[in-house]
């Protein structure tokens, strides 16, 4: 089992930063995956970026890369999702899983999820 709880969502305005952690307890790994996905009412959960425990290699979605960076605190066991120059398009429940490496883009492929944190930019 692996607890994960996310936090530092909040409201934004468009243009602003948002830094996001995943505390991640229990029985993780450094061979695991740690990837960020959101989601807004009515649609499918979105992957937004991905990190690897051992060796810090990152993957982002299209939408997202030179805005927002992924990255990890081995010592402490907690991923950062820091979010830049955000737009009312961001605006969604985010949330972070763990799987066992490989990296992947598929919600289905990650074990365990966190509650998610609300993440809201406005125009």
């Amino acid at each position: 089992q692996v607890q994960l709880v996310e936090s530092g969502g909040g409201l934004v305005q468009a243009g602003g930063s948002l830094r996001l952690s995943c505390a991640a307890s229990g029985r993780t790994s450094s061979g695991n995956v740690m990837g960020w996905f959101r989601q807004v009412p009515g649609k499918e959960r979105e992957f937004v970026a991905a990190i690897s425990w051992s060796i810090g290699t990152t993957y982002y979605t299209d939408s997202v890369k030179g805005r927002f960076t992924i990255s990890r605190d081995n010592a402490k066991n907690t991923v950062y999702l820091q979010m830049h120059s955000l737009k009312p398009e961001d605006t969604a429940v985010y949330y972070c899983a763990v799987k066992r490496a490989p990296f992947g883009t598929r919600d289905t492929g990650y074990d365990y999820w966190g509650q998610g944190t609300q993440v809201t930019v406005s125009s």
